[in-house]
């Protein structure tokens, strides 16, 4: 069972005295100040939860502090104020000794550049991690094998890096960790290097693998597509901090401020949204027993949409027990892709009549 992470309060600050660049933080100082005075703030006030079993991912442009907020994650970087907490240890206050067995046996890295040793085979390179462990040898063979199995590469074991596409090696890559059973998996840019097609199959990967594996993953990425298509939740980062932490349809359709609204503005929505996100809820507790077609809360907005062709009124939408939890008239579609949300109410078609008329339809 994955374990739960937090970050509390988390500082990393570069250069000349950091400690006293934290406190003039804390009490207003702009991180531009500082950088005048010779002092980096890469990460400022970092705090959230990384609940076991969730993909999180932080999303920011270049310089933002995302891939340094994720290396004070593992402790690869000492934070310069705050507290990380993994499986009931504070990850800052432990000796160096425990942090290298925490690393080994806990927590997986995922790299961009896949990081394989060019004169091992992908066995062995699957296997690397376990070999620092001290794993025997056909323990640790068994297990690389199982991981790359689950990772599409059964039949690959004893090929060579470069007889490998570059979507393959960085299948590798991730075989390497999932092969340790570490509880947590850190991915920092993990897919970039990827061509587009590649990408978004190592997408499906990781996502299929969750379903079963259900590891806690901290996804670094820069690209929001990326972070809508792959995360449970998103932090959005600028300039050190988190701005905002939402699930993909809170960040899309409640974004916090205007920096986080400019990212999403050209996010295709149909891909991201559900019918939870657009349908009207005025009416609860009856029975949806109309013939035509109804959609569930989850139905993807795709779907919805062509629900709503095929019905002569708003779409339905009930519950597992099929009980009405809501409606969507078309207006509601329609103002949605096109980036404005009508009023309910403004349309007198046979298709925008309200949910009470739907029922009385069935």
């Amino acid at each position: 069972m994955s374990a739960r992470l937090e970050a509390d309060g988390l500082y990393k600050v570069f250069g000349r005295k950091p400690d006293q660049a934290v406190e003039r933080l804390r009490q207003g100082t702009d991180r531009e100040e500082l950088r005048d005075a010779g002092t980096t703030a890469a990460v400022i006030d970092a705090s959230f939860t990384v609940e076991p079993g969730e993909i999180f991912v932080v999303m920011g442009l270049s310089g933002s502090g995302k891939s340094t907020l994720l290396r004070m994650l593992n402790g690869l970087l000492e934070p310069t104020a705050g507290h990380v907490r993994f499986g009931g240890q504070d990850l800052t206050e432990i000796g160096e000794r425990k942090l290298r067995d925490v690393r080994s046996k806990s927590i997986s890295m995922v790299f961009q550049h896949f990081a394989l040793f060019p004169h091992r085979s992908v066995r062995d390179n699957a296997a690397y991690g376990l070999e620092v462990q001290g794993v025997p040898r056909a323990e640790r063979e068994r297990r690389a094998d199982e991981a790359l199995a689950l990772c599409g590469l059964a039949g690959w074991e004893k090929s060579w890096p470069d007889e490998l596409s570059g979507g393959m090696q960085q299948r590798v890559g991730l075989a390497r960790a999932l092969a340790t059973d570490a509880d947590l998996l850190l991915m920092d840019e993990s897919f970039s290097a990827l061509d587009p097609l590649i990408r978004r199959d190592m997408q499906d990967q990781l996502l299929e693998l969750q379903k079963t594996l259900k590891k806690t993953i901290v996804f670094i990425t820069h690209d929001l597509n990326e972070a809508m298509r792959l995360g449970d939740r998103i932090a959005m980062m600028r300039d050190g901090r988190i701005v905002q932490i939402g699930t993909a349809q809170d960040i899309l359709m409640r974004p916090a401020n205007d920096y986080v609204a400019s990212f999403t503005q050209d996010v295709d929505r149909s891909r991201v949204l559900t019918t939870a996100a657009v349908m009207e809820t005025e009416v609860r507790g009856d029975e949806a027993d109309c013939d035509c077609e109804t959609a569930t809360p989850e139905t993807s907005f795709t779907d919805l949409c062509a629900i709503s062709a095929r019905v002569p009124h708003p779409v339905a939408v009930v519950d597992g027990d099929g009980e009405l939890v809501g409606v969507v008239p078309t207006r509601r579609l329609v103002g949605f892709l096109g980036d404005e949300q009508a009023e309910p109410g403004t349309c007198d078609s046979p298709r925008d009549q309200g949910p009470e008329k739907v029922m009385a339809r069935a």
